[in-house]
């Protein structure tokens, strides 16, 4: 049976779509289409049921897939380490949100770029969940951090930590507040506090409010800048509250640069997922980032 047939196989299995495959493959879609006509004409039996939205595979296509795909990752492999028998050093690609990449994964991923010639070599993109989804089953990237756990056989993901959100915003709104704090039922205390959001849809104060008051925030944005960083220094000066990452604002808080005006008992979490295209663990330097990162995670809880 020729590897290429079996290889194109396995990525349309994977990927859940003769378009997408071919673009992951560098082929043409006819292409791609020609040679799993040709597998299924080797084996006698469909492999996939064409629908209106890319493939669904038969019982058979699971079955070969089942059997086929590890061996040929396990080439691939081999494949990509003959390219590097000169060096030593490996590209990891990554992509995610910039303020977790940057604050948290970099800066833990980074221990690996230094290991007596043996490390990694880091390049980072930044950009939105479904832009850094599509980018790894694109072949963008190598692996990625983001909140959304993506759908389908083509990527895997590992859930990687849970992010907590506080209420925060500058202590002189704080004497704006009767009570000093928020309860449950006072979320109309905040009514009239301008709010510093990351996009005009209000995505984590609205959150926030739908998860702790069980309602909708009545303001709008008064400062809309796409950096939860910035969202923090404007917070911080006196613009408005803002919902943030606790990692982000922790030192913030410790120095008092801004003050929590809500700890609910059960706080609003976000999660985050490690992401890789299936199969691509069986490269040692994908795996070894994506063990590291783990591990670095326990500690950040």
């Amino acid at each position: 049976m020729d590897l290429a047939l079996l290889r194109t196989f396995v990525t349309v299995h994977r990927a859940g779509s003769f378009t997408r495959a071919a673009a992951l493959l560098g082929l043409s879609q006819p292409a791609v289409t020609s040679h799993i006509r040709t597998l299924e004409r080797q084996l006698g039996r469909p492999l996939f049921l064409r629908q209106a939205r890319g493939v669904t595979p038969t019982s058979i296509g699971d079955e070969l897939a089942h059997k086929a795909a590890p061996h040929l990752d396990a080439l691939v492999e081999i494949a990509e380490t003959g390219l590097d028998e000169h060096s030593s050093l490996r590209t990891l690609h990554l992509a995610g949100p910039p303020e977790f990449t940057a604050e948290r994964a970099l800066p833990a991923l980074a221990e690996l770029t230094d290991e007596d010639g043996q490390g990694l070599a880091l390049r980072a993109s930044f950009g939105n969940a479904e832009e850094t989804l599509e980018g790894l089953a694109a072949g963008h990237h190598d692996l990625a951090i983001t909140t959304t756990r993506p759908r389908g056989a083509l990527l895997t993901a590992t859930p990687l930590c849970d992010e907590e959100h506080v209420l925060v915003a500058a202590s002189r709104w704080v004497r704006r507040i009767s009570s000093g704090k928020v309860h449950r039922r006072g979320a109309h205390l905040l009514e009239n506090l301008p709010v510093v959001e990351v996009h005009e849809s209000l995505p984590f104060v609205s959150r926030y409010w739908a998860s702790v008051f069980d309602s909708r925030p009545a303001a709008s944005g008064t400062v809309v800048v796409p950096d939860l960083r910035a969202v923090l220094a404007c917070a911080a000066t006196g613009a408005g509250l803002a919902v943030l990452p606790r990692y982000l604002c922790a030192a913030a808080l410790e120095r008092g640069d801004v003050v929590s005006l809500h700890e609910p008992a059960v706080p609003p979490l976000r999660t985050y997922f490690l992401v890789v295209r299936t199969g691509t663990l069986a490269m040692p330097h994908i795996a070894r980032a994506h063990e590291w990162l783990l591990r670095a995670a326990a500690a950040w809880g």
